[in-house]
């Protein structure tokens, strides 16, 4: 072999060294180049798909939805209730509405308006990934693809109708003029309170042309497009009206960063409140009230608002016609027959809210929420703005129940455990000192849980909601049904009812524990049928948020409540209760500014609040001092309605609640279906803290037992004894010497006042 022979054989050796060893398997159709051009190829693909699409579609006509239907409702039975929806609408010219409310609805939906091509791309694409994770078509919309949405296409959310979106948005920019397309945005959305158009809602909001529309009144219109029902003022929450004057803001401060407000102009700026509305005059008496919480479910369920308003719909209501009409024969029994504001002026303020619902389907059966809808739009049955008082206290029992809790002693919580009943005790354990006192400043000595829950103590019971720990007991509360609390900070004066609850809400808790632990949400329709929508109705009965052993002991100990308790003297000793076994909770905030009785039998949850409402603005006095208080505000209902003093949950609202539900169950189950045995249901009630009698103490002391006039000396003993539960074991409580049975409303109590940020109510 010659030497070039010899080198090209080496040269042919190291090539084949360096050869890559063949791919085999799957592995070889996943190489960088073919994935890449998998990739480009796709986009190519999608592309072409998308051209497709723009040449197929033409920009229609305007869709039929815009010619608005009534909606019926319907009583459970197909009665008709009420037909709403009628057209309110009023096509302006954009040069009739202010420039600087132009402006403002530019910079709060789509600030480069007037530079874009009818889409944000890259906010649709969002708005698609979370329709696909079934969150919706959320966010990302131009004022183009609102106008297109509204004017041409339908409120479903799909991803076709997202793509056709985009598509007739990019053929609309091309062909109307900017101004043309703002102006067909503003006429064309929903502004509640059945306005379309911005037009309708200058007047229904403020009872003007939308030409005389200043720019702080336009510019809130521009804000409540968001959510219309939710940020209406007149029925919004304090979470509702936060958040539209965030976005009222919002509008402003973004219109002075686009340099059409200057920042002295913005400065001057104050929010103008609407006006309230004006009731259809069909919804008068209750009809309003149950269709406006119809509405508000439908909504909460996701039935998208303008599309709802549009109407075509038929809703039947869960509400049974003869519960509905015994119900409010009750309020009118009870209550406001006996109403005379010219007799007496706080007859004037007081208002009463119910809510029915059955346990075992979740059903709000009968439901009251005042007077007359055309006086008085915002539901009492619905309003979260007054405490419930002690009605819950039976959730800190639950609580301490459905975790095994303990009291500082390391004992297990029963009915029969033995707190310290007395006054203005201090509660142990707290970062925050509270030392709540009882009713009338009533000491109790040594007294059971039972006996406690019996005659509504609450020194027993803030101290047990720090046993069971706040957070627990908010949370247990939030599951229960009441979510008007949920995110807010547990401190021990919520032990008392210092959140505020709607009997609603009062009703689903209750509800819960009568379902034996299984959460109830109730639910005012029973159907919604639509022929181009469907209604995914949730079901009101959902999972075991507390165990049947806690919740059915909660209940048996809340029948002595009703049969040897505070509730005594108006519901067991009802005329038509016929053997019914009940179980209840009274309660009265501080001041007497609302007073609850929410009740139930094995078929059926009532919840009864009432409160006192300013009718007219007034100014009283508060510890020396003037307090301005506005028509609205909250004030005392003592002597209301005939009263003599103190309106109590266990006075009008038990009677309330008696005249409804004894009559509303006949037929029913008279017993508790329990498995527990505890509480005055399966067992006699023990009740440590009796009324003295005369005859001298078998316990020794440095001091006579009795005084001269057979009064108990509260003169203490050498040395405290400790006292013992039923079992024989000794409480967590120094034994104190018995109390006399009447009010000592003189005692101060001697402890510090409560360092928390809320105010204690009065008991019940």
């Amino acid at each position: 072999m010659g030497r070039a022979e010899e080198r090209r054989a080496r040269q042919g050796g190291a090539r084949r060294g360096k050869q890559k060893v063949k791919k085999k398997g799957i592995r070889r159709f996943f190489t960088w180049k073919k994935m890449l051009g998998t990739f480009f190829g796709l986009c190519l693909l999608a592309m072409g798909a998308f051209y497709v699409i723009y040449l197929m579609v033409p920009i229609p006509t305007g869709n039929d939805e815009a010619a608005l239907e009534s909606n019926v409702y319907k009583l459970s039975n197909g009665q008709v209730l009420a037909r709403t929806g009628q057209v309110n609408r009023e096509t302006v010219a954009l040069a009739q509405v202010p420039k600087p409310i132009q402006q403002s609805f530019v910079a709060l939906e789509n600030k480069t308006f007037y530079e874009d091509k009818g889409v944000d791309f890259k906010g649709t694409a969002r708005g698609i990934i979370k329709t696909l994770m079934g969150k919706g078509a959320q966010g990302g919309s131009t004022i183009t693809q609102q106008y297109v949405k509204n004017n041409y296409l339908t409120q479903e959310q799909t991803v076709t109708r997202k793509l056709k979106e985009i598509v007739i948005s990019l053929k609309v920019d091309q062909r109307y003029s900017k101004d043309t397309i703002l102006a067909g945005y503003m006429n064309t959305s929903y502004y509640g309170r059945n306005a379309y158009g911005i037009q309708a809602a200058a007047q229904a909001y403020y009872g003007k042309d939308v030409s005389q529309l200043s720019l702080s009144e336009g510019t809130y219109l521009a804000a409540l497009l968001q959510a219309p029902s939710q940020y209406d003022w007149q029925v919004a929450g304090k979470t509702g009206k936060e958040l539209v004057k965030g976005r009222w803001n919002k509008a402003l401060d973004n219109m002075v960063e686009m340099k059409t407000l200057t920042p002295e102009a913005r400065a001057k700026l104050q929010f103008e409140p609407p006006r309230d509305a004006k009731a259809d005059p069909g919804m008068q008496g209750q009809t309003g009230y149950l269709v406006a919480a119809a509405k508000a479910e439908l909504i909460r369920n996701h039935v998208d608002e303008a599309l709802l308003a549009r109407g075509g719909w038929t809703i039947t209501l869960n509400i049974d016609p003869a519960k509905q009409k015994l119900l409010e024969s009750a309020v009118k029994d009870q209550l406001t027959s006996k109403l005379d504001p010219k007799k007496r002026k706080v007859d004037a303020d007081l208002q009463a809210g119910a809510a029915s619902v059955d346990p075992k389907t979740g059903s709000v059966v009968a439901l009251y929420g005042g007077q007359d809808y055309l006086k008085h739009q915002l539901s009492n049955a619905s309003n979260t703005t007054y405490q419930p008082a002690s009605t819950f206290k039976p959730v800190i029992l639950a609580a301490a129940f459905n975790q095994g809790a303990q009291t500082q002693d390391g004992k297990p919580i029963t009915a029969n455990t033995v707190y310290d009943g007395d006054s203005s005790r201090p509660v142990k354990g707290s970062d925050i000192a509270f030392a709540p006192p009882n009713e009338d400043h009533r000491d109790y000595g040594p007294i059971s849980v039972q006996d406690a829950m019996n005659k509504s103590v609450n020194s027993v019971f803030a101290q047990m909601g720090v046993d069971a720990h706040l957070d627990k007991v908010r949370d247990t509360a939030v599951a229960m049904g009441m979510k008007s609390i949920e995110g807010l900070k547990p401190v021990p004066a919520m032990t008392l009812g210092s959140y505020g609850a709607s009997p609603l809400q009062m009703a689903a808790v209750y509800a819960t524990l009568d379902n034996h632990g299984k959460e109830v949400t109730p639910s005012i329709v029973k159907t919604a049928e639509h022929k181009d929508h469907k209604y995914n109705k949730p079901d009101p009965i959902g999972s075991q948020v507390i165990s049947r052993d806690a919740a059915d002991s909660v209940t048996s100990v809340l029948t002595g409540v009703v049969d040897d308790g505070t509730a005594r003297d108006s519901v067991a000793a009802a005329d038509n209760r016929n053997g019914k076994q009940v179980a209840g909770k009274t309660g009265t905030s501080d001041d007497n500014k609302s007073a609850w009785f929410t009740g139930y039998t094995p078929d059926l949850v009532t919840s009864v609040g009432m409160w006192g409402e300013a009718a007219s603005p007034r100014t009283v006095q508060v510890d020396g001092k003037d307090v301005h208080i506005p028509a609205g505000g909250q004030v005392t209902m003592t002597n209301g309605a005939g009263e003599a003093g103190r309106v109590n949950g266990g006075s009008i609202p038990a009677r309330i609640w008696a005249g409804y539900t004894f009559d509303a169950v006949k037929g029913g189950a008279d017993k508790f279906d329990l498995e527990t045995d505890q509480g005055a249901a399966k067992e006699p009630v023990y009740t440590p803290s009796k009324t003295p009698s005369n005859t001298p103490s078998k316990t020794p002391s440095n001091t006579p037992s009795k005084s001269p006039s057979g009064t108990p000396s509260k003169s203490p003993s050498g040395t405290p004894s400790k006292s013992t539960d039923p079992t024989g074991s000794p409480s967590n409580t120094t034994s104190h010497k018995p109390k006399p049975p009447t009010p000592t409303s003189s005692k101060s109590g001697g402890a510090s006042p409560p360092d928390d940020p809320l105010v204690p109510n009065a008991g019940d």
